[in-house]
C-alpha cells in the first residue's frame, strides 16, 4: 500500500486543509499534543459517549466529536471533545474543518499542559464562538467550567451541568473521571 503524504504544514491554512493528527497550529508553528494518559483516554471516551447519549435520548440532534480541528481567531485547534448543534452541522457538517469553535468544547488537561496554556485556550474558544468550555483534570478529579459569565469548579462529590449548550445535561465528576 503507497501513501501520498500531505505538503507540509507551512500556515494556519495549510493545517486547516491537512490537519496531522495530534497537533494544532499555534502562534505560526505545529505543535504536537503529547501526554495523553490512559486517564486522560477514559475522560475523552466517557464523555463524549455521556454527551452522545443525551442527544440522543433528549431527540437534541447534532453531533459529537473528539480530536476534530477547528479555527479560532488566529490558532487552529483540535479540541479533545466537541459538540456541534444540529443548525451548525446542516451549515458546517462537510467541512473539513470548523471554521470557528465549537459552541460546547472540552479539553482534557494531560499532565504535561501548562494551567497557563489550557486557560488561555478556554478564553480563545469563547472568543471564537464558544459558549462554554469544560476544562477535565482527570489526575486532579476536577473540571472548571468556563463561560463569558463565569468560571465554576467542580470536585469530587459534585455534579456538573451544562451552562448554556446541551441545556439537561449533567454528570458527577466521580462518574466521569473515576
Amino acid at each position: 500500500m503507497t501513501t501520498t503524504p500531505y505538503p507540509p504544514v507551512t500556515s494556519l491554512e495549510d493545517w486547516l486543509e491537512h490537519p496531522p493528527e495530534r497537533t494544532e497550529w499555534v502562534d505560526g508553528e505545529l505543535f504536537e499534543k503529547n501526554g495523553i494518559t490512559l486517564k486522560h483516554s477514559k475522560a475523552q471516551s466517557r464523555l463524549s459517549h455521556r454527551w452522545t447519549n443525551y442527544i440522543e435520548s433528549s431527540d437534541r440532534g447534532g453531533e459529537v466529536y473528539i480530536k476534530v480541528p477547528c479555527r479560532t481567531e488566529k490558532q487552529g485547534r483540535s479540541p479533545d471533545v466537541a459538540y456541534l448543534t444540529p443548525e451548525l452541522v446542516a451549515e458546517y457538517g462537510e467541512a473539513k474543518a470548523l471554521p470557528r469553535s465549537f459552541p460546547l468544547t472540552a479539553e482534557i488537561v494531560s499532565p504535561t499542559d501548562l494551567a497557563e496554556d489550557v486557560i488561555a485556550k478556554a478564553e480563545e474558544y469563547l472568543q471564537s464562538g464558544a459558549e462554554e468550555v469544560w476544562l477535565v483534570f482527570p489526575e486532579n478529579r476536577w473540571i472548571i467550567l468556563v463561560t463569558q459569565e463565569s468560571q465554576q469548579i467542580f470536585t469530587s462529590g459534585d455534579t456538573v451541568s451544562t451552562q448554556k449548550v446541551l441545556a439537561g445535561f449533567s454528570i458527577t465528576v466521580d462518574e466521569l473521571l473515576s
